[in-house]
């Protein structure tokens, strides 16, 4: 009886230690990819939304079946993006389903939701989407390595659902 009770406490102290090295790293991704992810986004700040990528990005735009890397995803016309963009506000959301992380890499599923409103007209356009991100740290930094997402299967109900950033 007392090997039991001696094994349960310790698989039980395990698991706390896990739990909370789980949430520690949970923290410095929202702090250090999703929190200046989201603000990069919404903002317009083209620099700041490179800079939570990894140089070895790789981007999965799996409705469109395209994959493609770092130069590709960041390489603007600002004039096309300004002429297109320029007169909507964007917001985007995220809520997760699985977030899991070990050392220096994690693995994060989720739901995105985008709010486009025209300044000038009003029109509001609204998407959801799922997302797969692999991540890891990079000289200490939590890194997007690789982002893909589908409108396949989301909807507001499963987005609603989903866990919020914080």
């Amino acid at each position: 009886m007392k090997r039991i009770l001696i094994f349960t406490l310790l698989i039980s102290f395990a698991f706390q230690q896990i739990t909370a090295q789980q949430n520690e790293m949970t923290k410095q991704i929202n702090e250090q990819v999703w929190k200046p992810f989201i603000r990069s986004f919404n903002t317009g700040d083209d620099e700041g939304f490179k800079a939570v990528h990894s140089k070895e990005i790789i981007r999965v735009l799996q409705d469109d079946k395209d994959i493609f890397g770092y130069d590709r995803y960041f390489l603007r016309q600002p004039d096309t993006i300004k002429a297109k963009w320029g007169n909507w506000k964007k917001n985007i959301e995220l809520r997760f389903i699985q977030r899991i992380a070990a050392n220096d890499k994690a693995f994060e599923v989720g739901y995105y939701k985008t709010t486009n409103t025209n300044l000038q007209t009003g029109e509001v356009r609204k998407s959801i989407g799922k997302f797969h991100v692999l991540m890891r740290k990079e000289e200490g930094v939590w890194k997007i390595l690789m982002d893909a997402d589908t409108s396949e299967g989301a909807n507001e109900d499963l987005f609603n659902n989903a866990d919020p950033l914080d």
